[in-house]
């Protein structure tokens, strides 16, 4: 049965770890076998994590998982405890007798949320990542959870958000998570309708479409400062059999879904950044080129479905302060 989540690709798990006290969480996504992984960073102000060994280039030909977190900086700290959680269960490369787990990883910055970030030396994410590890499985939250717990929009509570499906005319599924804290709207303007409208199925995200005209305003530079804080971190995934060549031409196509749900996007201010992984459990067939197309294609389209998904899902957290974006639901309803 499918939940239209990216778990919905067999092999893929995903656990979540946060701490409502500080408004911050960490997100796992394991492999239950080594994946191919590419990524495409289009934001102005990335914080990544082994993000080189993604290049085709690179030796390393596959991953044991990746994360996303709060915490900017400090939230890199959540990638070593996946790496601690996979080591224990003998996950890792083969390096004569050892083993290294290979975990890339990125950060959004949730730091001036209201939560507590009094950590002091030992900031709480090599923990967070560790317990997200710990509880991945197939069924995970949306909204206010994982990276998404503290995470906002210019107008509107931030959160986290999934979406699958088949792609058309091929044996491949294609799956999204992200984790929404971005500069930009995803709404039009201050209404309630999404920019990622025309993606939506069976009403996955309040079935409201278009708004009978779109206000000017909807167009509008957002009155937001702080440069440098905010960034959406995604991740695609496949189980097509694709090179990390193809994986990183998979990701390319995925960041149009971000344009497609979010205004505006990929802007000095955004650390965006979008992972994509190949199960590799489905061969690509004799003509790879239109079958990579298809799924960059889809690839696009579940990720602007995920973004609103998760953004319609927020929940305000507990004690947030005033002055913060409220909640979408909280604002309209439903």
């Amino acid at each position: 049965m499918t939940r239209s989540l990216i778990t919905d690709i067999p092999g893929i798990l995903v656990g979540h770890a946060q701490d409502l006290r500080a408004a911050t969480g960490t997100t796992a996504i394991l492999f239950e076998r080594p994946a191919v992984a590419a990524v495409d960073v289009r934001g102005g102000g990335p914080g990544t994590r082994e993000t080189d060994l993604l290049d085709p280039e690179r030796t390393v030909e596959r991953i044991d998982a990746l994360v996303l977190s709060g915490g900017s900086a400090f939230g890199l700290d959540a990638a070593a405890g996946v790496v601690a959680w996979l080591a224990e269960t003998g996950r890792g490369l083969p390096v004569g007798s050892a083993r290294v787990p290979i975990v890339p990883g990125a950060i959004l910055f949730d730091l001036l949320n209201g939560g507590d970030k009094a950590w002091g030396r030992y900031p709480p994410y090599r923990e967070l990542g560790y317990a997200a590890a710990a509880s991945a499985g197939r069924a995970f939250a949306l909204g206010s959870a994982g990276a998404g717990t503290g995470a906002r929009t210019a107008n509107l509570k931030g959160g986290l958000g999934s979406a699958s499906a088949a792609v058309a005319g091929t044996p491949f599924t294609v799956g999204a998570l992200v984790a929404v804290n971005a500069f930009g709207r995803v709404t039009v303007g201050e209404g309630p309708h999404f920019w990622a409208a025309p993606f939506e199925r069976e009403a996955e995200f309040g079935g409201l479409g278009w708004p009978e005209a779109i206000p000017p305003e909807a167009l509008a530079f957002p009155e937001r400062g702080l440069a440098g804080a905010s960034t959406t971190l995604a991740v695609v995934a496949t189980d097509a059999r694709l090179t990390k060549a193809q994986a990183k031409r998979l990701a390319v196509a995925a960041q149009d879904g971000l344009t497609r749900a979010i205004h505006p996007v990929h802007t000095p201010l955004d650390g965006d950044v979008v992972f994509a992984a190949a199960t590799g459990r489905v061969a690509l067939g004799d003509e790879p080129l239109p079958a990579l197309a298809r799924l960059g294609d889809a690839a696009a389209a579940v990720l602007a479905r995920a973004v609103a998904i998760g953004v319609r899902a927020a929940t305000a957290l507990p004690g947030a302060p005033a002055g913060l974006p409220p909640a979408w639901r909280d604002r309209f309803g439903g």
